[in-house]
């Protein structure tokens, strides 16, 4: 059994949304991080000291940050095929990628939500959703071949990561939607019955239908 502390539209979507693709057991704890602010209560703070969602408690045992868990679960899983096995030509490529998510990405969109962590001012912002664009143009090469997802044929944590963060970039100026490969893809994984049910789970309206 897992247990899953989650706040709606945060980066625990794409854990939640894989549990749910894996069809095993898990329950969930909505954390209210703006009111309660339950990320601060000591509670919470004993599993997560950091304070951040998501958190999973595997068998007991805390674990936190995203790409950390998914990459978990999917050597937990294997039989879900989520992750290339070791010694196979897509291992490298994927560890690349869901690094690359998560040390480029997911920063800049960090930096470009808060801009005063950095500097409080309009370049600053706009400096990190160039570099937002720069990985969306990436992906989108990578895509244009015609790949169904973003590895090759076969769903891996990295979709999961990926197509969160391009949620992430529906109010910005220019979203991931508007490049051709990768908005294709978004609608392809919009597409997908477990993506769709966690939206509703969570209670997220926006983005899902386009």
């Amino acid at each position: 059994m897992y247990t899953l502390y989650y706040a709606p539209s945060t980066a625990s979507l794409a854990v939640h949304w894989m549990l749910i693709e894996l069809g095993v057991p898990f329950e969930t704890v909505k954390l209210d991080l703006k009111v309660a602010r339950d990320q601060d209560k000591p509670a919470y703070r004993a599993l997560n000291p950091a304070g951040t969602v998501p958190t999973l408690v595997v068998d007991g045992v805390p674990v936190a940050e995203t790409a950390a868990i998914l990459m978990l679960l999917a050597e937990r899983h294997p039989e879900a095929g989520f992750a290339p096995p070791p010694g196979s030509p897509q291992r490298g490529p994927w560890l690349q990628t869901m690094m690359h998510l998560t040390n480029t990405l997911m920063p800049a969109f960090r930096c470009w939500f808060y801009p005063a962590e950095v500097a409080d001012n309009d370049a600053a912002q706009a400096a990190q959703g160039a570099r937002v664009m720069q990985v969306w143009d990436r992906m989108d090469a990578q895509l244009a071949d015609g790949r169904p997802f973003l590895l090759g044929d076969t769903l891996t944590t990295a979709d999961f990561l990926l197509t969160m963060l391009t949620r992430w970039s529906r109010n910005m100026q220019r979203p991931a939607t508007a490049w051709p490969h990768l908005g294709a893809y978004v609608n392809r994984m919009r597409a997908m019955p477990s993506l769709r049910e966690v939206h509703a789970r969570e209670g997220l309206t926006d983005w899902i239908d386009g």
